[in-house]
């Protein structure tokens, strides 16, 4: 892919399970490195694999692909954001983009003109709260924003407010200007971040008052929702983290 993108002439995509992104490691990070722009296509993004155990079970790698510099990283949640990924990564010339899906089926979440457009800044306000100001804030990506979702409505439902933020691209989100970053992000209130993967780097997010529900050990052989439970993705224990900080 390195050689046909550096050829010209063809916009070059490659697919495969996430977990083996680690054997093309070298050729991910030249690619970013030579600042030219294939397109990897990454499936099968989490534990939700299931029962093929921890050997094909992603814990690191989204984050790790993160830490590539010149790298455009895209964890959508649903058709909407994967639309606006393909978009983007077909529109780069000088850089390589990553795009990474779940192996689950994900329902396609209905948003406002503004919202589709907010998409392509990597993260966007996603279901704000109602009725009464926000308690809190859910940062999700992936798989792991319907989770989301259905914790705010649990958590409404007893007298919680909350917003929920998708971030399917962390890097073009980092490069937006303070005043929108503000806006989806608002100083002051505790943010709890979920993603099925090591949550290092969402730290810089949630800070020392926030969460982060996240995994830091590897995989286990068992079915995807058990799986989802024991690692604590479930709405009770999201509800039950958010109570927590708030």
């Amino acid at each position: 892919m390195n050689g046909l993108s550096l050829h010209g002439g063809i916009k070059p995509f490659g697919a495969t399970f996430l977990m083996f992104s680690e054997y093309a490691r070298n050729a991910l990070r030249m690619a970013a490195l030579m600042q030219i722009n294939p397109i990897f296509v990454f499936t099968h993004d989490s534990i939700g694999l299931g029962e093929d155990g921890p050997t094909h079970q992603p814990v690191e790698q989204i984050a790790t692909l993160r830490l590539i510099p010149n790298m455009s990283v895209w964890r959508p949640c649903d058709s909407a954001e994967s639309l606006v990924a393909w978009a983007d990564a077909v529109a780069a010339d000088n850089h390589p983009s990553c795009l990474i899906f779940s192996r689950q089926g994900l329902p396609f979440i209905p948003r406002d003109n503004q919202q589709l457009a907010n998409i392509r800044r990597g993260g966007y306000v996603l279901k704000a709260a109602s009725e009464k100001s926000a308690q809190a804030v859910l940062i999700a990506t992936g798989s792991e924003v319907e989770l989301a979702i259905n914790a705010q409505t649990k958590l409404a439902e007893q007298g919680i407010a909350t917003h929920v933020v998708s971030m399917p691209n962390t890097h073009i989100f980092d490069q937006q200007d303070k005043t929108y970053r503000d806006s989806v992000l608002p100083a002051g209130l505790p943010r709890i971040a979920i993603e099925a993967g090591v949550s290092d780097s969402w730290y810089k997010y949630v800070g020392s008052d926030g969460a982060i529900i996240g995994i830091n050990r590897f995989g286990e052989s068992a079915p995807a929702e058990q799986l989802f439970q024991e690692f604590g993705f479930t709405v009770d224990q999201v509800v039950d983290v958010v109570k927590s900080v708030i």
